[in-house]
C-alpha cells in the first residue's frame, strides 16, 4: 500500500520497482495489493514491475472498496461491482489469476452471503484461486466460511492493536484459516525512528488516527524506552522485535510489513531469525497492551466501516 498511497510521499515507479524486486530476491513470498491502493496505481505498479516474475510469489489483491463516479472512496459490495473490479485488477496486474482475493470491506448494506457467493463464483471461473475477508469479526468469518471456504483473514494486528485476540485469532486457528496481520509495526510507531506527526504530509492517513493525535501521541511515545531496552537485549531493532512478537502468536499468523525503502525491507526480513522466549513476550505484553496504549486505532468516521470486535480505548 505505502508504495502508492497512505503513508508519507510514495516513491517513484522506478524506486518502487526496485523495492519489489529486492523483496523477491531476498525471499519475500507474498505481495499484498488492492484496487483501492492509489485507485489502481498499485496494481499497475506490480503488473509492470513483476510481470516476468509472476510465478515467484503469491499475489493477493482486494475488491469491495474503490472510488465512485465522483472519484470518492466508497465501499460497494454489489456483485456487478465486485466482478468489474476483479476484471480491472487482472488487467492492471497483467495476470490471468489472482492467488488470494479479499473482500476489502463487507458492504453492510447488502447480504454478506451474496458478496461471498460472488467471490466464490470468481474462484469457479478460474479468475481467483482462493478468497478472504478483511477487518471482520469472528461471527462474520463463520458466516462467510459456511458459504465458501476462506483461505485468509486480514486484520490490523500488532503489540498496540490486539482486537484480533478477542476471538478472530482463535477462530482462524480452529477453521484452518491463515491470519494475515497488517500494520504489524504499528504504522511505524514500533521502530527505532517512530514518525513525527507534525512532519507528516497532509494526506498521510496517520494524521486522522487518534493514537497519533493530541495527548495520545506523547503518552504512546513514553511506552517505547523499555521496548528499546528489550530490543537491545535481543540484539535486534524495535521493528524486528515487534515482528518477532507477531510471528510468535501462531503458525497460522502471517505479518505483512509495508515499506518504501530497501533497508527497511531487509531489516523486516531479518526478523524471521529473531526468537523470543516466553519471558520476553510476557515483558513486551506488560509494556504495550490495550490498557497502556492511548487512543482508538481509527477515528469515529472510520470505525463504523469495519466489523471487528473493538477493544475500548
Amino acid at each position: 500500500m505505502c508504495l502508492s498511497h497512505a503513508y508519507g510521499t510514495p516513491p517513484s515507479p522506478a524506486e518502487a520497482a526496485n523495492v519489489l524486486h529486492r523483496a523477491i530476491d531476498i525471499g519475500y513470498t507474498m505481495l499484498d495489493s488492492a484496487a483501492l491502493y492509489g485507485f489502481g496505481n498499485n496494481e499497475t505498479l506490480l503488473g509492470n514491475a513483476l510481470k516476468d516474475r509472476r510465478q515467484e510469489y503469491v499475489l493477493t489483491s482486494k475488491c469491495g472498496m474503490f472510488k465512485n463516479a465522483q472519484g470518492v472512496r466508497e465501499i460497494d459490495g454489489r456483485p456487478e461491482t465486485l466482478r468489474r473490479t476483479c476484471e480491472d485488477s487482472l488487467r492492471r496486474l497483467q495476470t490471468e489469476v489472482i492467488d488470494l482475493y479479499y473482500l476489502h470491506r463487507w458492504d453492510k448494506r447488502l447480504p454478506l452471503e451474496d458478496q461471498i457467493g460472488t467471490l466464490g463464483d470468481l474462484v469457479s471461473e478460474g479468475k481467483v484461486r482462493t478468497i478472504g475477508l478483511s477487518e471482520v469479526s469472528a461471527a462474520t468469518i463463520r458466516r462467510a466460511h459456511a458459504v465458501h471456504p476462506l483461505t485468509a483473514i486480514q486484520t490490523e494486528y500488532s503489540l498496540w492493536t490486539r482486537n484480533a485476540e478477542v476471538a478472530v485469532l482463535d477462530t482462524c486457528r480452529e477453521l484452518g484459516i491463515a491470519f494475515v496481520a497488517f500494520s504489524p509495526i504499528a504504522r511505524g510507531f514500533l521502530s527505532d525512528a517512530p514518525p513525527d506527526p507534525a512532519a507528516l504530509p497532509p494526506k498521510d492517513i496517520r494524521l486522522g488516527m487518534p493514537r497519533f493525535q493530541g495527548n495520545h501521541w506523547p503518552h504512546n511515545l513514553s511506552l517505547l524506552p523499555p521496548v528499546r531496552d528489550l530490543a537491545r537485549e535481543q540484539g535486534c531493532t524495535v521493528a524486528q522485535l515487534a515482528l518477532a512478537w507477531v510471528l510468535a502468536r501462531g503458525e497460522h499468523v502471517v505479518p505483512i510489513p509495508g515499506t518504501t525503502r530497501v533497508d527497511h525491507l531487509e531489516e523486516n526480513a531479518a526478523a524471521s531469525g529473531v526468537r523470543l522466549s516466553p519471558g520476553t513476550i510476557a515483558r513486551l505484553d506488560a509494556i504495550i497492551n490495550p490498557a497502556t496504549v492511548s487512543g482508538a486505532r481509527y477515528n469515529d468516521a472510520t470505525l463504523p466501516e469495519i466489523d471487528t470486535e473493538e477493544i475500548p480505548a
